[in-house]
Parts: C-alpha cells; sequence; structure tokens
C-alpha cells in the first residue's frame, strides 16, 4: 500500500484530520438512505455563509440536538424545543437556519410520501446515475449548475427553505449524485 504523502486526495480536505477522513470515507458515497439525506440538508443548510470545516465540528453536536437527523421527529418541534435549539451552543445559533430546518423536515416528509424516499426523488433527476465530474483542479469546480438550478426551483415550489442552487449542488456532491473528486484524488475512480 502507498504510503499517506503518495496518496493523491482533492486540496480542500487538507490540514485537517476531519477534513481528511470526511473526503476519504463519505464525501461523494451514493447516499440512498432518507435519514442521512435530511442529515445533510440540515447540515449544509447551516453552513450557508461559513466554512464546512466548522460545520464538520459540531455535527455530533447537531445529531444530538436534531435528534438523530429523524425528520419526523423534527417536523414536530415546536417553540420550547426551537428555544432550545437557539440556546446551543454545539450548534449554529441561527434563527432562519433552524426555522428552516424544521420547515425542511416537514417538506421532506412530503416528498418521501410522494415519491416512496426523499433518495428516489434526488435520483429522479439524474435517472438513477452519477454525474462524473472531469476536472482537473479545484478551480473547475462550480458552485452550482443547471442540474442544482432545477433541484433548488423544484425544492422552492415544494415549500423547502434555505436550499438554494450552491446548497443544493453541495448536497449532490456530498450523496454522491455528482462526483466531484478531481480526476487525479485516488476517491474519483473508487467512486
Amino acid at each position: 500500500m502507498a504510503a499517506a504523502k503518495e496518496i493523491k486526495r482533492c486540496a480542500w480536505c487538507e490540514g485537517s484530520d476531519l477534513y481528511t477522513a470526511y473526503h476519504d470515507t463519505e464525501w461523494g458515497v451514493p447516499v440512498h438512505e432518507d435519514r442521512k439525506h435530511f442529515e445533510f440538508l440540515v447540515l449544509e443548510s447551516a453552513q450557508a455563509g461559513l466554512s464546512w470545516i466548522t460545520i464538520l465540528k459540531k455535527r455530533e453536536n447537531y445529531r444530538a440536538a436534531y435528534d438523530g437527523f429523524d425528520p419526523a421527529k423534527v417536523a414536530r418541534y415546536g417553540e420550547a424545543k426551537k428555544k432550545k435549539l437557539l440556546a446551543d451552543a454545539g450548534i449554529v445559533r441561527n434563527r432562519l437556519k433552524i426555522e428552516a430546518s424544521i420547515n425542511n423536515a416537514a417538506r421532506f416528509l412530503e416528498v418521501q410520501k410522494e415519491f416512496g424516499s426523499f433518495s428516489a426523488y434526488i435520483q429522479g433527476f439524474t435517472k438513477g446515475k452519477t454525474i462524473k465530474g472531469k476536472w482537473k483542479s479545484l478551480s473547475e469546480i462550480p458552485a452550482k449548475t443547471e442540474l442544482s438550478d432545477r433541484i433548488a426551483k423544484d425544492l422552492k415550489k415544494r415549500g423547502f427553505r434555505f436550499l438554494g442552487s450552491t446548497i443544493v449542488y453541495s448536497h449532490l456532491q456530498a450523496t454522491g449524485v455528482v462526483n466531484d473528486h478531481i480526476r487525479g484524488c485516488f476517491r474519483y475512480k473508487e467512486i
């Protein structure tokens, strides 16, 4: 096996063991489990305006605060739970993001009911195929695409909030709908 120094990775994950582990084991791996989709939707909308490493460091706190990202439980959160979340220093305490996550949980359940699963809904946009980027460098990777524009527009029509095209594109990358590892990265071919 090659030494760790010889392994080529996407440059964005360098400098942090947490980032590297996320990159090497999770980012871009196709997700078909709805609770994981919901987790990423909450985390990615919380990340807006912040760095992803900030959110990764708070991920375990989010799991505890959001009942393991059970959308049925989150959809039932009332004012008392909102106040508790706003007081929780372990998560991003932004009222709009917290309210959006609760609203989005209810919308998520509606999508599940209509399509059988949120995964089926998302996969329907690509007919279940992973879109493979052919990027040589990070600077080539877009922040959003026509696909993320379409999905964000559809989510907005369904009542989702705080999920614009850039956040949706991050979701597609994280959940393996899009493989945006650079071509030289060892994960590009693995995924």
